[in-house]
């Protein structure tokens, strides 16, 4: 009896021994198929993306180089300001990046010329003294310009007016 005994207490090291290394191999399969799976995740999304696989990206499209448009010569309007005569100078540069759509504002020079003494000359002297004054007056622009490309094009055309030079004196 003392033998089954001690038969049976040498097996036990060498059953748990097993187990271990059963349960170690299981750990080991189990976080390869996990590595396995999310690499493949993470491949068949990033190639879905350049191959126009199942979720489609949509792009922008390619964003044209800015063309740039001088106003010559530079607008001089006249303010009467507390008794006295006042007078601002700017020039002016429209904005673009579509080559035909510029061109084809270029043939209206005249009318955005018109449009922006017209505003200009509206504007409070007052106003143009603040840095948010002239910032409103370059926005007022951009928006009045737009808005005569739009009547005229059938599009705005022209980005943004930008103020190159202002004196106020």
């Amino acid at each position: 009896m003392a033998k089954n005994q001690a038969g049976a207490q040498d097996g036990a090291p060498q059953a748990t021994a097993a187990g271990n290394r059963k349960l170690i191999i299981l750990i080991c399969v189990g976080l390869l198929a996990l590595l396995l799976s999310a690499g493949g995740l993470t491949y068949a999304l990033l190639s879905s993306r350049d191959s126009g696989g199942a979720a489609p990206v949509v792009q922008e499209p390619a964003r044209l180089p800015a063309l740039y448009q001088p106003l010559e010569p530079a607008f001089t309007v006249n303010y009467a300001h507390g008794g006295r005569q006042r007078y601002m100078q700017v020039n002016v540069v429209l904005m673009g990046r579509d080559p035909q759509a510029m061109a084809a504002a270029a043939e209206h020079l005249p009318l955005i010329r018109n449009q922006l003494v017209m505003l200009f000359s509206s504007v409070d002297f007052d106003q143009l003294m603040t840095t948010e004054g002239k910032e409103a007056l370059r926005e007022q622009s951009t928006l009045a310009v737009q808005t005569l490309m739009e009547q005229e094009l059938g599009k705005p055309t022209i980005e943004s007016v930008l103020f190159t030079n202002l004196v106020l004196q």
